[in-house]
Order: structure tokens, then C-alpha cells, then sequence
């Protein structure tokens, strides 16, 4: 787990060291505990590995200082944060035994024992104890087809001086960060954006695409551009090849996709039970480190479901902590549910409770931190989390990431599973869903089958009729600014199938959880802790994809309904019965109403009135109204509020 960097000069001219170095200094964060450079000259095909301040003294590298008046054209930077194999055998950039190929790797591939003890059987020799070095005699071995033999979370490049090619590769579902560039005569790539930004290339135009996918859905990172102009990522499951002598432009190539057509017949019982033996061995496979590990325990069934099967797998043997963040408002607040699990798992607790006043003191350093806007305080809440568990000392964390999507647990869910009940014609079935929805708290039918329900069955006209009687038509989002950076409103898509809760679970995976383990990733590596998400394998995905819908959402409206069955016996029954849905929210009309000073400070700035993709006038009649109980809050205030903090953080233009 750790922190990456690479930059070529397309025309083979010198480098300017100074620049990597002070890129990869940038990511300390990610990786504390050491630091390594290759520097290459494609010309002649030589390299030297040297280091920094912060690398191993048994190592006896040179420091990157000693060369920069030397000639390279080609330079990968690296910074560790040491999870398996602590010991400078594992450091990086790492070459193969043959001097070949030479790896920068930022995650953890958790099944690198079975990998080793197969590559072992091919004649292959290890000097460490790194998935690091069995990554790279797999890629040697079975070529970028090794990639679909990974379990675990991966951003990687791959240096082949044989055939001058560089290979980069992201994991299936973008758990681990992979930006690039081509700008002028350089591509560069990194763990983080702030590593690009030190590049003399100006990176301050706003990319409008990705502006308007913010502001009107509160939804980022679903596609391979970013907020700024000219950064794109490489999206998840893709790889990208460079040729060094010729190098160009590439297109990121897939190299796996979910499934959406595989289907079997499976009864339920079988089914929760296989369930439960995938995703043990998720834990299991999960649990490997040479570091502490702890837990992240919202309450819910998700984190609870790790938190029990850790205790259920290792025992007394596993010294286990668990942290969670406690909501003020009572609504929110899930300490009663946190203490069940903790005292049924015999885990060291620990809370974090923030307030108002710690987010506004808090919130430019948390910007800076995720180079990029974020749709909720939820944000902080989560980055509180992890700052907790740094305090207590713990580098790996596992999390409850990615069940709702593989798994039907949010509520608007139910508008899918409708649908498909529908589409099929199942009157039965329907009646039955409808009244269980009627009865469940929290529910508001009429807003299911209005708002949701209706996207997917009635024609886009009427659809869009229906909206703008709503009043969600967006108002506050100057329509014509965006017309003239050639963004048009997105179309509704039609399900393509059937199985709308399946279509829709795909559409999740693929669009907005990457947004999540973006936030993930940068708040757990802020503090220097590697954050593990179990449920996101592609075995368990695959698996789940293939059930009926009705394992994952019950005509009884029962959520996640093969997870609760398979965890009993494992989680307490009070969190298998509950079906209230909370997480890490926020109180976050109570904080922004408590700080409304600094809010309206905010949006009336001279940074706000600048950015013209929004109507200020009509933000501030939405804010007023929602102050004053006229119009029920949403997370469009948030939106706006950091938009402008980010857009004078990072001096950006609209």
C-alpha cells in the first residue's frame, strides 16, 4: 500500500529530477516509511535505483540529490507504506531477477501465497516476502493475463526494457487511484492529482463535464476525465501500454467486466451458504498483514459482518479494534448498535464525536487532501474515522465498502426490484412488494413508484413532465454556461433488460462506487492506513450477479436478504433484523445551520461569484427557504459550499 509516480519525456529530453522528487514528497502521507526513484535512459537502455531521506539506510542507496545534473528521460518515483514484508526486501521500484522488468505498485494482492506456491512450482525463486515480487513473476509468467489471477486492490506500472513498453493496470472495480496525463511532450501518471499539479503545466481549467455531474447528481469519478482539464484516470478493470520509442496517446483497454447474462439455478439455502464460504475466505484472504489490523463499525450489517466474521476466523488470536463515528443528532446515531457488536466480538471500541466547529476548521485542509469536490460531510465523518485509528496506532483497516451496491441495500432500490416485478408481470408479487414497502419505515411509497419506479417503465417525456412539476428541475445551475462548454442534459437510459435491480446494481458498481473508494482511499491514507474493502472480489461479485433477485431483495422487501441469512449464527440477531439504513451520515443541516455566518460567507464571496456555471441569486433564495423550513434539505447546499472552497484552494477556472 503505498504511493506511486512516473514521467516520461515523449522526446527522449532531460528530466528535471527536482520536479519528481518534490511529486513524490508530495504523497509522504501515502507512504511514510520509505522512498525509492528509478531514473532510465531509453536511449541506451541504462538505469540507476537510488533514494531519498526517507529510505531504508540498509538498502545503501544513493540519493536522488547525487543526479540532478545527469541526463534521464524516464523516471518512476515511490513512496511505501510497509503492510507485508516490513523489511527493506520490499522495496520499490522493484526489479525482476533478470533486471527485465522493474514494478512501481500501489495496493495489496491478498492471494499471493497460493500465486507464490504456483509461480514456485514454474521455477520462479523469491528474496522477499512481498506480494510485490510475486506480482511481478506473474506478470513475467502469464503476462497482463495476470491481472484476472489477482485477488485484492491494485495500481501498478510495469517498466519492460526488453520490449520498451510500459504497462500500467487498475484493479476490477477502482479501489486504488490511477490519474495520467499527456500534456505538451511528457506523460506523467500518479497515485494522487496533487502529484500532477506540481508539473509546470497548468492544470486550473475546470473540466465542465465533470462540473455538471457534481452540481446536478452529486456524483464523480464515474468516467475517465476528472474536475481538471486535461487529468484523466484510468478506470477500473482497464489497462494502458506505452510504447516509450513511439510513444502516443493510448486508449485504456478492459480487461474484465461483470457478468450480466450468467445466471444459475441455485436454491436459496444453497446459495446463502456458498455465500458465506466466499465471503469468509474474503476475510480471510483480508486479514493478511504484519501490521495491526482494526475494523471501521458503523452499526449496520455490513461493517458488522466483517467486524463478526474477524472474530469468528481468528479468535482470541486477533487483538481487535474497532472505530466508529457517533452522530449527535438521535436520528443518526447508531452508539447502541456499535456497543452490541463490540461486545459480541470482544473488540477495544474506540468513538470519534465530531462537531460543527471541527468541520469548518477542518474542511480546507480535507479539500486539499481529495484534490477534487465531494458530495457530503459524510466525508468527514468517515476522516475522523481514520484519524482515530491512526491515533491508536493501527496501519490496516477493514471496511464495509461496496455491499449496497453488489447487494440492493440503499432504498431506492426498491424502485428497481418494482420494476422488474412489473416487467415480468408477476401480480402477485407486486401486491406483496407494494404492502411490505407500505409498512416499512422510512418509506415513502409514493415517492418510490412516483420518482423512481416511473424513470424505468413510463416514457422519457412524461418522465421529464413529471420532474419539473416536482420542482427539481435544477434552477440554480446556469443552463447556458453549460450549453456554451457543450454539456447537454443526460438522457434517461431505458433498463436493457428484465432485471432492472440487476441493471441498476451494474450501473452502481460502475458509476458510483468508484466515487466512494475515492473518498476511501484518500481518507485512509491521509493518516497513513492501508483500507481493506472484503465484500469487492470478483468472485463474491460474479457470484452475486448470477442469483435471482429475489436472494438480494425479497418480495417481503427484505434488503441484502443471502447476507443476513448467511451471517446468522455469525452477527447478532438485532443487526440481522435491522432495516433502517444510516452509515456515517451527518447531521449536516444541523452543522451548516449552526456555521450559517461562515455557509453564506462562502457562497457570497468574491471565489463564488466568479464561478458563472452556477445562478448565485437562486442559491441564496434555496438557502433561505431551506433555512426557514420551506423546502425540505438536500445535499446540493454542500455541493456548492465546497465547490467554492476547492475552486479558490486550487485557483481554478470556469
Amino acid at each position: 500500500m503505498c504511493g506511486i509516480f512516473g514521467l516520461l519525456d515523449i522526446h527522449h529530453e532531460d528530466l528535471d529530477l527536482k520536479l519528481v522528487k518534490r511529486a513524490v514528497d508530495s504523497i509522504r502521507h501515502r507512504g511514510p516509511d520509505d522512498e525509492g526513484y528509478l531514473l532510465f535512459n531509453i536511449s541506451n537502455n541504462s538505469l540507476v535505483s537510488c533514494g531519498g531521506a526517507d529510505s531504508d539506510p540498509a538498502l545503501n542507496l544513493p540519493d536522488i540529490k547525487d543526479f540532478l545534473g545527469q541526463k534521464y528521460d524516464f523516471a518512476l518515483g515511490f513512496r511505501r507504506l510497509s503492510i507485508l514484508d516490513i523489511s527493506p526486501t520490499g522495496h520499490q521500484p522493484m526489479s525482476s531477477a533478470d533486471g527485465r522488468y522493474w514494478i512501481v505498485y500501489n495496493g495489496e494482492v491478498y492471494n499471493y501465497l497460493e500465486l507464490r506456491d504456483e509461480l514456485s512450482r514454474q521455477g520462479y525463486q523469491f528474496i522477499s516476502r512481498s506480494d510485490t515480487e510475486v506480482l511481478l513473476a506473474a506478470y513475467d509468467y502469464w503476462g497482463k493475463n495476470a491481472l484476472n489471477r489477482f485477488i485484492g486492490m491494485f495500481a501498478l506500472a510495469i517498466l519492460d526494457r526488453q520490449e520498451r513498453r510500459l504497462f500500467m493496470a487498475r484493479d476490477f472495480f477502482g479501489i486504488k487511484p490511477f490519474y495520467y496525463t499527456f500534456t505538451g511532450s511528457k506523460f506523467s501518471f500518479a497515485s494522487e492529482i496533487k502529484e500532477l499539479l506540481q508539473l509546470p503545466e497548468r492544470y486550473q481549467s475546470v473540466n465542465p463535464h465533470a462540473l455538471y455531474y457534481y452540481l446536478r447528481y452529486g456524483v464523480t469519478d464515474h468516467a475517465d476525465y476528472t474536475f481538471f482539464e486535461g487529468i484523466q484516470q484510468i478506470p477500473p478493470a482497464h489497462y494502458l501500454e506505452i510504447d516509450l520509442d513511439k510513444p502516443f496517446q493510448s486508449e485504456p483497454v478492459q480487461y474484465w467486466k461483470i457478468p450480466l447474462d450468467s445466471t444459475q439455478e441455485i436454491c436459496f439455502d444453497e446459495a446463502s451458504q456458498r455465500f458465506q464460504e466466499i465471503f469468509m475466505e474474503n476475510i480471510r484472504l483480508h486479514l493478511r498483514s504484519d501490521v495491526p489490523i482494526g475494523s471501521a463499525l458503523s452499526g449496520g450489517l455490513d461493517s458488522s459482518s466483517i467486524v463478526m466474521g474477524m472474530r469468528q476466523l481468528m479468535g482470541d488470536n486477533l487483538d481487535l479494534h474497532t472505530f466508529s463515528f457517533i452522530a449527535q443528532d438521535s436520528h443518526l446515531n447508531e452508539e447502541k448498535w456499535i456497543d452490541l457488536v463490540g461486545n459480541a466480538s470482544h473488540a477495544k471500541v474506540h468513538k470519534t464525536y465530531p462537531v460543527p466547529e471541527e468541520l469548518i476548521l477542518d474542511i480546507d485542509h480535507l479539500i486539499t487532501l481529495h484534490d477534487e469536490p465531494f458530495g457530503s460531510t459524510s466525508i468527514y465523518a468517515q476522516h475522523r474515522v481514520f484519524r482515530l485509528a491512526h491515533e491508536h496506532g493501527i496501519k490496516v483497516m477493514e471496511d464495509g465498502q461496496g455491499a449496497d451496491e453488489i447487494l440492493g441495500g440503499y432504498l431506492p432500490y426498491f424502485s428497481n426490484r418494482m420494476s422488474s416485478l412489473i416487467q415480468r408481470g408477476d401480480l402477485e408479487g407486486i401486491l406483496k412488494f407494494a404492502i411490505s414497502i407500505s409498512k416499512s419505515q422510512g418509506v415513502n411509497i409514493s415517492v418510490i413508484v412516483l420518482s423512481l419506479l416511473a424513470r424505468n417503465l413510463l416514457p422519457t417525456p412524461i418522465v421529464n413532465i413529471l420532474r419539473k412539476t416536482s420542482g427539481r428541475n435544477p434552477s440554480w445551475l446556469n443552463q447556458i454556461w453549460f450549453q456554451q462548454n457543450g454539456v447537454k442534459p443526460i438522457p434517461y437510459e431505458k433498463m436493457p433488460s428484465k432485471d432492472h435491480l440487476r441493471a441498476e446494481l451494474h450501473r452502481s458498481l460502475t458509476s458510483s462506487l468508484p466515487m466512494l473508494l475515492r473518498f476511501e482511499d484518500r481518507n485512509s491514507m491521509a493518516f497513513s492506513i492501508e483500507s481493506r474493502v472484503p465484500f469487492l472480489t470478483p468472485s463474491l461479485v460474479q457470484f452475486l450477479f448470477s442469483l435471482p433477485e429475489d436472494y438480494l431483495i425479497s418480495t417481503d422487501a427484505i434488503t441484502k436478504r443471502i447476507l443476513r441469512q448467511a451471517m446468522r449464527g455469525i452477527v447478532p440477531d438485532p443487526i440481522l433484523l435491522r432495516h433502517d439504513k444510516i452509515g456515517f451520515a451527518t447531521p449536516e443541516l444541523e452543522w451548516l445551520t449552526h456555521q450559517r455566518p461562515w455557509v453564506e460567507k462562502v457562497l457570497t464571496s468574491e471565489t463564488a461569484r466568479s464561478i458563472e456555471a452556477l445562478d448565485h441569486d437562486k442559491i441564496q433564495v434555496e438557502l433561505n427557504a431551506v433555512y426557514a423550513g420551506k423546502k425540505p434539505f438536500d445535499f446540493r447546499v454542500w455541493r456548492c459550499i465546497n465547490l467554492v472552497r476547492w475552486a479558490e484552494l486550487f485557483e481554478m477556472k470556469f
